[in-house]
């Protein structure tokens, strides 16, 4: 086979093929694509950091808090009094968030 024939034999091939997709289909599937692949690249690679910096920053936020709470008292960080004054201001973080369960369950 010579070869211009053998081009028009591609090029006709080609366009046929463009032409079972439509450029919209081709365009929502390109679209779906790249939104998957960011969802999976949250999912797998983002999450995990977003999830330990949310983590870390609950963790200073809590322990602001007890500073502040405790040192309303006169309670320094360091003592054993500011270790006992954490600890309940835990406690009473957790009787809270028990309510909080209870309420959305129905309990109260």
């Amino acid at each position: 086979m010579s070869e211009p024939r053998l081009k028009a034999r591609f090029r006709a091939a080609n366009s046929r093929a463009s032409e079972d997709l439509p450029r919209p289909t081709l365009a929502s599937a390109l679209l779906l694509a790249v939104i998957v692949a960011y969802g999976v690249h949250a999912l797998l690679i983002s999450g995990p950091a977003m999830r330990e910096a949310a983590q870390e920053q609950l963790e200073r936020t809590i322990a602001a808090e007890d500073r502040d709470i405790c040192g309303q008292f006169g309670i320094r960080p360091g003592t054993s009094q500011f270790n006992v004054c954490s600890r309940e201001l835990a406690n009473v973080r957790q009787k809270q968030t028990d309510r909080v369960n209870a309420a959305a369950q129905g309990v109260f």
